[in-house]
């Protein structure tokens, strides 16, 4: 009784994410048609930190919610160890719409779309070399890296490891110190011909945002994509220096804001955040036969996937999994979103569970089951 009081509460929670969202979960006589994928959540939660929430947004409403919470003392224990290290108090109540927590690479996506907002507007081109705002590149041999490079991880340039990224970003005080870092850093290929998934490509991208706006990075993204969309409680911190690769912290009820944007080709209750055209351009694989893979994450093993402007590409399907275990997907041609928000660091076996998710998903919200 109590998760099913659960589950209603979620999906009322979302009554303002769209005019058309009703505040009841789906119909009686459809309901069966997620009894696998409750089945899957429930199996799965134990592997996923003990916690996991489910939204699956279709034809102007949130047609599913749910919120499973079996964490373990091991589990508890480690959440409470980084929320100490983190200088905040440990959560581990049951996920909800509000629940905030930091999404990492989840955050590439967010500001891939911001850089496209600036080339909506004329005031930056895919085919500008970083060297033309930022020389300490082109001092280095960086400069000829073009931005939709940056945007797709095809720098060239060969980041450190992710833990010693990581350790040594924390060191860094301003956005041209972080931009100083990544000159120092070795190339591994020519720019354009080697894909290594990491950090370095989108600080750039950030860093000439910067540049451009005489803005920084938090304020154009509270400006241009989240404040338009609605997300109250989204944004990348105030530390010292913007990670606009991993810096992001978010909530289920925003991140599907955002997601309904992208699904509706740049469109948001009546208004343009990004032309139908940007939308297009991040959503096309950039990793053809001849580019050699130097680096890929786990999270896409077993998603068949490529990868275009901060998204990955999962054949018609668009998605940006973070290292906390957080899937956010789109998938244009069936019509649909998702965000499952979870919180745990081993990514053993999750690219199969992302795409044994995504194909359960898929199957419940199939015009059959309509």
């Amino acid at each position: 009784m109590r998760r099913i009081v659960l589950i209603m509460t979620l999906v009322m929670g979302m009554g303002t994410l769209c005019k058309a969202q009703t505040a009841t979960s789906a119909p009686a006589a459809t309901q069966g048609r997620f009894d696998k994928i409750d089945a899957w959540l429930t199996d799965n939660a134990k592997e996923m930190g003990g916690r996991a929430i489910l939204l699956v947004y279709k034809d102007g409403k949130v047609v599913y919610v749910k919120s499973v919470n079996d964490m373990n003392r091991r589990q508890k224990m480690v959440n409470k160890y980084i929320a100490k290290r983190q200088g905040r108090s440990a959560d581990l109540e049951d996920y909800t719409m509000q629940s905030r927590q930091p999404v990492a690479s989840c955050s590439k996506w967010f500001s891939a779309a911001l850089v496209m907002t600036f080339v909506d507007e004329g005031r930056l081109s895919l085919s500008d070399t970083v060297g033309k705002y930022l020389p300490v590149l082109s001092a280095q041999g960086k400069g000829g890296i073009t931005v939709q490079q940056c945007l797709s991880h095809l720098t060239g340039i060969k980041e450190p490891p992710l833990k010693e990224s990581i350790k040594e970003m924390r060191t860094i005080s301003s956005m041209d110190q972080a931009i100083a870092t990544i000159a120092e850093m070795p190339m591994e290929g020519q720019p354009g011909k080697v894909f290594h998934y990491s950090n370095a490509g989108l600080q750039i991208a950030g860093a000439i945002l910067e540049k451009i706006s005489g803005k920084s990075f938090e304020t154009l993204f509270a400006e241009r994509i989240s404040r338009p969309l609605g997300m109250k409680n989204t944004d990348f911190g105030n530390g010292p220096v913007a990670l606009p690769a991993g810096g992001a912290s978010s909530t289920p009820e925003d991140y599907m804001r955002f997601l309904v944007m992208i699904l509706d080709k740049g469109m948001y209750k009546g208004a343009r955040i990004l032309s139908e055209k940007s939308v297009a351009e991040m959503q096309v694989n950039r990793i053809s036969s001849d580019i050699t893979i130097a680096y890929s994450p786990a999270e896409t093993l077993g998603l068949s996937a490529g990868y275009g402007y901060g998204e990955w590409t999962m054949g018609a399907a668009v998605t940006s999994p973070g290292l906390f275990g957080s899937f956010p997907w789109v998938d244009p041609g069936a019509g649909y979103c998702a965000f499952l928000m979870t919180f745990y660091l081993k990514n053993e076996g999750r690219g199969e569970r992302y795409a044994t998710l995504k194909k359960l998903v898929a199957e419940a919200i199939s015009p059959q089951f309509q």
